[in-house]
Protein backbone atom coordinates (compact mmCIF):
# COMPACT_ATOMS: atom_id res chain seq x y z
CA UNK A 1 0.00 0.00 0.00
CA UNK A 2 1.20 3.30 -0.66
CA UNK A 3 0.62 6.13 2.03
CA UNK A 4 -0.52 9.22 0.68
CA UNK A 5 0.91 12.36 3.40
CA UNK A 6 -0.55 15.71 3.32
CA UNK A 7 2.60 18.01 4.42
CA UNK A 8 0.72 21.38 6.74
CA UNK A 9 3.66 24.13 7.47
CA UNK A 10 4.11 27.98 6.53
CA UNK A 11 7.66 27.78 5.73
CA UNK A 12 7.44 26.22 1.80
CA UNK A 13 11.37 25.27 2.39
CA UNK A 14 10.22 23.16 4.91
CA UNK A 15 7.56 21.47 2.94
CA UNK A 16 9.35 21.72 -0.24
CA UNK A 17 12.27 19.61 1.54
CA UNK A 18 9.96 17.26 3.32
CA UNK A 19 8.78 16.44 -0.19
CA UNK A 20 11.94 15.52 -1.55
CA UNK A 21 12.29 12.92 1.20
CA UNK A 22 9.17 11.59 1.27
CA UNK A 23 8.78 11.28 -2.42
CA UNK A 24 11.80 9.32 -2.92
CA UNK A 25 10.62 6.09 -1.24
CA UNK A 26 8.15 4.07 -3.51
CA UNK A 27 5.62 3.21 -0.80
CA UNK A 28 4.89 7.28 0.37
CA UNK A 29 3.93 9.98 -2.01
CA UNK A 30 3.10 13.48 -1.09
CA UNK A 31 -0.35 14.56 -2.35
CA UNK A 32 -0.28 17.70 -1.14
CA UNK A 33 0.28 20.83 0.89
CA UNK A 34 -1.29 23.39 2.76
CA UNK A 35 0.68 26.78 4.60
CA UNK A 36 -1.93 26.54 7.52
CA UNK A 37 -4.44 25.20 9.87
CA UNK A 38 -7.51 26.03 7.94
CA UNK A 39 -6.73 24.49 4.30
CA UNK A 40 -6.58 21.14 6.54
CA UNK A 41 -10.01 20.26 6.38
CA UNK A 42 -10.42 21.20 3.12
CA UNK A 43 -7.43 19.22 1.84
CA UNK A 44 -7.97 16.37 3.73
CA UNK A 45 -11.50 16.09 2.30
CA UNK A 46 -9.85 16.11 -1.25
CA UNK A 47 -7.34 14.16 -0.91
CA UNK A 48 -7.93 11.87 1.44
CA UNK A 49 -4.48 11.42 3.48
CA UNK A 50 -2.69 8.37 5.30
CA UNK A 51 -0.95 10.77 7.70
CA UNK A 52 -0.97 14.56 7.91
CA UNK A 53 2.46 15.72 8.64
CA UNK A 54 1.16 18.73 10.83
CA UNK A 55 3.20 22.13 11.96
CA UNK A 56 1.91 22.68 15.43
CA UNK A 57 2.82 26.37 14.97
CA UNK A 58 1.16 28.84 11.98
CA UNK A 59 0.74 32.10 12.15
CA UNK A 60 -3.26 31.94 11.40
CA UNK A 61 -4.98 28.16 12.87
CA UNK A 62 -2.23 26.48 14.61
CA UNK A 63 -1.37 22.75 14.85
CA UNK A 64 -3.77 21.98 17.76
CA UNK A 65 -7.20 23.05 16.76
CA UNK A 66 -6.27 21.43 13.13
CA UNK A 67 -5.81 18.75 14.82
CA UNK A 68 -9.00 18.95 17.22
CA UNK A 69 -10.77 19.46 14.06
CA UNK A 70 -9.96 16.88 11.78
CA UNK A 71 -10.00 14.03 14.65
CA UNK A 72 -13.67 15.04 15.43
CA UNK A 73 -14.34 14.17 11.72
CA UNK A 74 -15.60 10.25 11.07
CA UNK A 75 -12.58 8.58 9.26
CA UNK A 76 -9.53 10.88 10.08
CA UNK A 77 -6.14 10.40 9.14
CA UNK A 78 -3.51 9.94 11.10
CA UNK A 79 -1.62 13.41 12.63
CA UNK A 80 2.04 13.60 13.69
CA UNK A 81 2.79 17.12 14.41
CA UNK A 82 6.29 18.75 13.29
CA UNK A 83 8.08 20.75 15.99
CA UNK A 84 11.27 22.73 17.04
CA UNK A 85 11.71 22.18 20.50
CA UNK A 86 10.54 18.76 22.20
CA UNK A 87 9.26 20.24 25.60
CA UNK A 88 6.95 22.75 23.37
CA UNK A 89 3.20 23.19 25.03
CA UNK A 90 2.34 23.05 22.15
CA UNK A 91 3.07 19.67 21.46
CA UNK A 92 1.70 18.23 24.50
CA UNK A 93 -1.54 19.90 23.46
CA UNK A 94 -1.64 18.16 20.35
CA UNK A 95 -0.85 15.11 21.24
CA UNK A 96 -4.35 15.32 23.92
CA UNK A 97 -6.41 16.24 20.84
CA UNK A 98 -5.17 13.12 19.26
CA UNK A 99 -2.08 13.86 17.79
CA UNK A 100 -0.29 9.49 17.43
CA UNK A 101 2.91 11.45 17.95
CA UNK A 102 5.13 14.00 16.82
CA UNK A 103 8.71 14.67 15.15
CA UNK A 104 11.75 17.23 15.43
CA UNK A 105 12.17 19.48 12.30
CA UNK A 106 15.58 18.32 12.99
CA UNK A 107 15.13 14.69 12.79
CA UNK A 108 17.23 12.68 10.40
CA UNK A 109 15.08 11.74 6.84
CA UNK A 110 15.08 8.13 7.77
CA UNK A 111 13.76 8.98 11.66
CA UNK A 112 10.65 11.19 9.42
CA UNK A 113 10.44 8.16 7.09
CA UNK A 114 10.08 5.21 10.29
CA UNK A 115 7.71 7.46 11.68
CA UNK A 116 5.13 7.95 8.73
CA UNK A 117 5.19 4.62 7.87
CA UNK A 118 4.85 3.62 12.11
CA UNK A 119 1.52 5.84 12.18
CA UNK A 120 -0.19 4.91 8.68
CA UNK A 121 0.51 1.00 9.72
CA UNK A 122 -1.91 1.73 13.13
CA UNK A 123 0.94 2.08 15.79
CA UNK A 124 1.43 4.94 17.86
CA UNK A 125 4.57 6.82 17.74
CA UNK A 126 6.02 6.98 21.19
CA UNK A 127 8.85 8.82 23.06
CA UNK A 128 8.38 7.98 26.44
CA UNK A 129 10.81 10.35 27.97
CA UNK A 130 10.21 12.90 25.75
CA UNK A 131 6.01 12.50 27.36
CA UNK A 132 7.35 11.84 30.59
CA UNK A 133 9.17 15.33 30.62
CA UNK A 134 6.37 17.01 29.02
CA UNK A 135 3.69 15.69 31.31
CA UNK A 136 5.90 16.71 34.23
CA UNK A 137 6.03 20.31 32.89
CA UNK A 138 2.39 20.66 31.14
CA UNK A 139 0.25 18.05 32.84
CA UNK A 140 -2.04 18.52 35.67
CA UNK A 141 -0.90 16.18 37.50
CA UNK A 142 -2.10 15.43 40.95
CA UNK A 143 -2.65 12.26 41.23
CA UNK A 144 -6.34 12.51 41.67
CA UNK A 145 -7.31 9.89 39.09
CA UNK A 146 -5.49 7.22 41.09
CA UNK A 147 -8.41 5.06 43.13
CA UNK A 148 -10.40 5.77 40.05
CA UNK A 149 -8.20 3.77 37.78
CA UNK A 150 -8.04 0.48 40.42
CA UNK A 151 -11.61 0.58 39.84
CA UNK A 152 -11.46 0.34 36.27
CA UNK A 153 -8.40 -1.78 34.83
CA UNK A 154 -7.45 -5.36 35.97
CA UNK A 155 -4.04 -5.89 37.97
CA UNK A 156 -2.88 -7.00 34.79
CA UNK A 157 -4.40 -4.42 32.75
CA UNK A 158 -2.49 -1.93 34.68
CA UNK A 159 0.52 -4.04 33.90
CA UNK A 160 0.36 -3.49 30.38
CA UNK A 161 -0.18 0.08 30.54
CA UNK A 162 3.48 0.72 32.78
CA UNK A 163 4.70 -1.01 29.71
CA UNK A 164 3.14 1.04 27.36
CA UNK A 165 4.55 4.30 28.88
CA UNK A 166 8.06 2.54 28.81
CA UNK A 167 7.89 2.32 25.11
CA UNK A 168 7.38 -1.01 24.77
CA UNK A 169 5.80 -2.60 21.69
CA UNK A 170 3.16 -5.84 22.33
CA UNK A 171 5.94 -8.29 21.26
CA UNK A 172 8.24 -6.74 24.16
CA UNK A 173 4.94 -6.17 26.68
CA UNK A 174 4.38 -10.21 25.69
CA UNK A 175 7.77 -11.16 26.40
CA UNK A 176 7.86 -9.09 29.49
CA UNK A 177 4.42 -10.37 30.84
CA UNK A 178 5.07 -14.40 29.46
CA UNK A 179 1.64 -14.02 27.42
CA UNK A 180 1.08 -14.23 23.52
CA UNK A 181 1.19 -10.99 21.92
CA UNK A 182 -2.75 -11.24 21.25
CA UNK A 183 -3.62 -11.57 25.20
CA UNK A 184 -1.33 -8.09 25.15
CA UNK A 185 -3.21 -6.39 22.11
CA UNK A 186 -6.49 -7.93 23.71
CA UNK A 187 -5.07 -5.90 26.66
CA UNK A 188 -4.52 -3.27 25.37
CA UNK A 189 -7.65 -2.97 23.49
CA UNK A 190 -9.57 -3.06 26.80
CA UNK A 191 -7.53 -0.22 28.19
CA UNK A 192 -7.66 2.09 25.48
CA UNK A 193 -11.78 1.37 25.88
CA UNK A 194 -12.04 1.82 29.42
CA UNK A 195 -9.75 4.67 29.45
CA UNK A 196 -11.75 6.78 26.39
CA UNK A 197 -8.29 6.90 24.81
CA UNK A 198 -7.92 7.31 20.97
CA UNK A 199 -4.48 5.58 20.76
CA UNK A 200 -1.82 4.55 23.41
CA UNK A 201 -0.38 8.33 23.56
CA UNK A 202 -3.53 9.34 24.83
CA UNK A 203 -3.64 6.20 26.99
CA UNK A 204 -0.25 7.04 28.51
CA UNK A 205 -0.49 10.85 28.59
CA UNK A 206 -3.95 10.07 31.42
CA UNK A 207 -2.01 7.85 33.35
CA UNK A 208 0.85 10.68 34.11
CA UNK A 209 -1.95 13.34 33.94
CA UNK A 210 -3.75 11.27 36.70
CA UNK A 211 -0.87 10.08 38.61
CA UNK A 212 -1.51 6.70 37.43
CA UNK A 213 2.77 6.71 36.51
CA UNK A 214 4.58 9.21 38.31
CA UNK A 215 6.57 11.66 36.18
CA UNK A 216 10.09 11.45 37.41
Amino acid sequence: MTVDVLLVDDERLIRAGLRAIIDAEPDLRVVGEAADGSQVPGQVARLRPHVVLMDVRMPELDGIQATRTLLAAAGPPKVLVVTTFENDEYVYDALRAGASGFLLKRARPEEILQAIRIVAHGDTLLFPAAIRALAAEHGQGGGGGTADWHGRLTEREADVLRLMAKGHSNAEIARELFVSPQTVKTHVGNVLAKLHARDRTQAVIFAYETGFIAPR
